[in-house]
């Protein structure tokens, strides 16, 4: 069957907002029952706890370096992270990292974004024996940022089966995954919460792989693995929780021992509301994206990697300035992950040339993974509309990458460019407020030609990896970003024909935030 009749393909045309549908309502509310509000975290009640170091000393790797790292190599020689480390990359992958009470109730903000903060992913460690730690599978407790232990024992040897011997996993002293819960972001958005699964876990992800760098952990994203035996040793349900990513930490000379046998864990789990819907969409389109053996994962990740776009410029580039590194922030990663909020009100003020550079820049140099290919974003092209930018002309621009340049593709007035931007984005001002929004890109067919139904993973990830980065460093510039959903339609309608038969995977708003930073 081809792309275009593909699982992915259908569920993707099904949940595209389209300025014509009288869809849009139902697609992007949801019926948003209160008495269905789910619960944020997953509860294991008969598990005590493992309570985790809270203190987070400041690393000396600054966050536009950390952010920025694409090899993930960390420091040389054997590296075990010890309790207080893996305490810090999990409080900085998904942590709570403050609350605050509105209108008598407690509203908590995790370490990364998440669509309608409703934090639906999950975060579980699998390692052999690490210095305070024992081998064993743990869920990571958000609400009380302790560990909970699922099994005894080093379990590591049957995640490097699952993924057919993924080398990184064979040497990695612990092993992190990523779930999502797909009802709690369903609860909100229906059907086009599928999208969300791969669009937070992106989100997430840089902050784990720049919290390793900056405490020189060796850290590799891995894609590609056997769904069913992962979520078998979780013991999850893979139509109501994913398994979406696997995270290879730390570095060992010593290849895990086999593992002990698997069987079903039936621990109870508190239910996250008294009634969940079904959404056959969701389901049906979840298995159409899943690998059934290691072998078939390593066949998998073995596939050329030649979807990504070397654009071939039809008018003379922008060349972006290269500001100065002793000019650039130093803030440590912890720092700014405590202070970054999402901003949802801009001034219209212009960013600088510098900060636009730096942005992109520093958050398309790609991510070390298994599945990525070697520069670790090929599956989407940022096209930017810019609104203020200093001594850019307002208008539809696209970004080259190996040439870091800019190409103008329509100008426009900077009163057309914001009403453009808002429009495109549901109608929502921090479209049109924004001194730039950024939209990646990707021509899902000849991805799915080539990586099946799973590459719809990817062409949603490769952009939400950029998109976590943006965040962090924008923060960092003194900035305010802001995801938001959009018209896929009309996005790629306003950026052809450059764009034609391309597929909006995000969309982040940047600019001079209205509060403080």
């Amino acid at each position: 069957e081809g792309p275009a009749g593909s699982a992915v393909h259908r569920y993707h045309e099904a949940t595209s907002h389209l300025i014509s549908s009288a869809r849009l309502g139902e697609q992007y509310v949801g019926s948003m029952d209160e008495t269905l509000r789910p619960r944020l975290y997953k509860l294991y009640p008969t598990l005590s706890p493992i309570p985790l170091p809270q203190d987070l000393e400041p690393s000396t790797m600054p966050a536009l370096d950390a952010i920025a790292d694409a090899t993930g190599t960390g420091a040389p020689g054997e590296q075990l992270p010890d309790l207080a480390t893996l305490a810090r990359l999990l409080l900085l992958t998904d942590g709570i990292i403050r609350r605050v009470n509105r209108g008598g109730r407690e509203v908590e903000f995790r370490a990364a974004p998440c669509t309608g903060a409703l934090y639906h992913e999950e975060l579980y460690l699998i390692c052999g024996d690490l210095p305070g730690l024992p081998a064993g599978v743990y869920h990571y407790g958000v609400h009380d940022h302790a560990l909970r232990r699922l099994r005894d024992g080093d379990y590591r040897a049957h995640l490097v089966e699952a993924s057919g011997g993924e080398l990184a996993l064979t040497h990695a002293a612990a092993i992190l995954v990523t779930t999502s819960v797909f009802w709690r972001n369903v609860w909100k958005y229906l059907n086009r919460a599928y999208r969300h699964t791969y669009w937070d876990t992106g989100t997430m992800l840089p902050n784990t792989l720049a919290a390793a760098a900056a405490t020189g952990v060796p850290a590799r994203l891995v894609l590609a693995f056997a769904d069913q035996a992962v979520a078998a040793l979780l013991d999850v349900d893979l139509d109501r929780e994913g398994v979406i990513s696997l995270v290879a930490l730390g570095r060992t000379t010593v290849e895990p021992p086999p593992a002990p046998p698997i069987g079903p864990l039936e621990l109870p789990t508190e239910p996250y509301s008294v009634r969940e819907l079904d959404l056959p969409l969701i389901r049906e389109t979840h298995r159409a994206t899943l690998l059934s053996s290691g072998e078939v994962a390593a066949s998998w990740r073995a596939v050329e990697n030649n979807t990504g776009s070397r654009l071939a410029p039809s008018s003379s580039l922008i060349d972006l300035p290269t500001p100065d590194p002793a000019g650039l922030p130093r803030d440590p990663f912890e720092e700014l992950i405590r202070r970054r909020r999402s901003t949802r009100r801009f001034l219209h003020e212009p960013v600088t040339q510098d900060q636009l550079s730096t942005l992109l820049n520093r958050t398309t140099r790609g991510v070390p993974s298994d599945s990525l290919g070697p520069d670790g974003v090929p599956f989407n092209t940022a096209y930017l509309i810019v609104n203020a930018v200093e001594s850019l002309t307002p208008g539809a621009y696209v970004y080259h990458r190996e040439a870091h340049a800019l190409e103008l593709l329509h100008p426009l007035t900077e009163d057309e460019t914001r009403e453009q931007s808002s429009a495109l984005a549901l109608g929502q001002d921090a479209g049109g407020d924004a001194a730039v929004n950024i939209y990646f890109l990707a021509d899902l067919d000849p991805i799915l030609a080539r990586y099946g139904d799973r590459g719809y993973r990817l062409a949603h990830l490769g952009g939400a990896l950029v998109a976590g980065k943006l965040y962090v460093i924008a923060y960092a510039l003194g900035l305010g970003a802001t995801g938001l959903t959009f018209f896929d339609d009309a996005v790629t309608d306003f950026f052809a024909p450059h764009a034609a038969g391309k597929s909006v995977m995000f969309l982040v708003a940047i600019g001079v935030p209205r509060r403080k930073t």
